[in-house]
């Protein structure tokens, strides 16, 4: 499959010198500047019916421009019969609520049995959309909401609104080691780590990143903590509540193993011995509709898990008042 676009447009007087790639992204906003610019490149805009190949070339206004090209299809991913928790589905976004131990898109290790290759099965016309529609990602073993774009048009602002940090809000709930007094901001760099490759860590030359938090429940030597990001790099919750020197529970990839406290009840120990995942659930998820502009929420009740392991610390915390170690 592939999709037909024909776009045509005057350009207004108002926009009268400014660059070609300039003047297209804003007489059609529901493409991407890189997309456009690649279509000027490969000779698919005409200006006055003729073709102009040079972004940075500047118009006068009046011109008439067009656009025709083709779409193609992404062919290298297979559709699977994969089961999606769908909390919300119209003709141009849906909403899913993650499992846990669900990759989100393919790559080395993970070739198919993602959320990618399920997408391509519930909704085939998706294929058409760049990774087929998803704008954001979350890790293999963390769980909860992600809104994925049906279409093209729905993706481009979707992510033009991701970029700018409008309209897009992502809380989590989480459970890290350690006793937190109070909650903050955590505003620090993340990129790759120097020697670990699968690992992600704060440094001064990764992209910049922001994390917003706050105290949800105190236990004797553990935080329940809710969680929102002004950004979304990879492992950003991880990776920052590592950097204050508490890692989320279970997260054995930055150091959350497990912790129980001095006398401990056994339901507790058991808690966190088996808990073999990091205690992360993305819970919220508001966006303005990336069509209609409609302010929309949804929430995903906390997992089994988690709502075990709360149910542990709190009756470890009351069977041991005096104790905070």
């Amino acid at each position: 499959m592939s999709e037909q676009i024909s776009l045509q447009a005057e350009v207004p007087v108002e926009l009268g010198g400014k660059r070609l790639d300039q003047i297209l992204a804003q007489l059609f906003p529901d493409f991407s500047r890189s997309r456009i610019k690649t279509w000027i490149l490969e000779d698919k805009v005409t200006v006055d019916g003729e073709v102009f190949n040079t972004p940075r070339e500047k118009l006068l206004g009046g011109e008439s421009v067009a656009i025709e090209t083709v779409i193609e299809a992404q062919r290298e991913y297979e559709a699977q019969d994969i089961e999606l928790d769908i909390v919300y589905e119209d003709d141009d976004i849906l909403v899913i609520n993650k499992p846990m131990g669900l990759v989100v898109h393919p790559g080395a290790g993970n070739p198919d049995g993602t959320v990618l290759n399920a997408l391509l099965h519930h909704h085939p016309e998706i294929i058409n959309v760049p990774r087929a529609g998803i704008v954001h990602r979350l890790d293999k073993d963390t769980t909860g909401l992600m809104v994925v774009a049906k279409t093209i048009q729905a993706q481009t602002h979707l992510v033009k609104n991701l970029q700018a940090r409008e309209n897009f809000t992502r809380e989590y709930e989480a459970v890290c080691n350690g006793t937190m007094t109070a909650g903050g901001m955590i505003e620090k760099p993340i990129g790759r780590h120097a020697t670990k490759r699968t690992h992600m860590a704060v440094h001064e030359m990764g992209k910049p990143a922001i994390t917003h938090y706050r105290v949800a429940e105190k236990f004797r030597a553990h935080t329940r903590l809710r969680l929102r990001l002004e950004t979304g790099r990879t492992h950003q919750i991880r990776v920052h509540m590592a950097y204050l020197n508490h890692p989320l529970i279970g997260d054995q990839l930055y150091g959350g193993r497990p912790r129980p406290p001095r006398n401990a009840t056994q339901g507790l120990t058991e808690q966190l011995r088996e808990f073999k995942r990091q205690a992360l659930h993305a819970i919220k998820l508001s966006i303005a509709h990336p069509i209609t502009g409609e302010k929309m929420t949804w929430e995903a009740p906390v997992p089994e898990d988690m709502i075990k392991l709360v149910a542990a610390l709190r009756e470890d915390t009351k069977e041991n008042p005096d104790l905070t170690l």
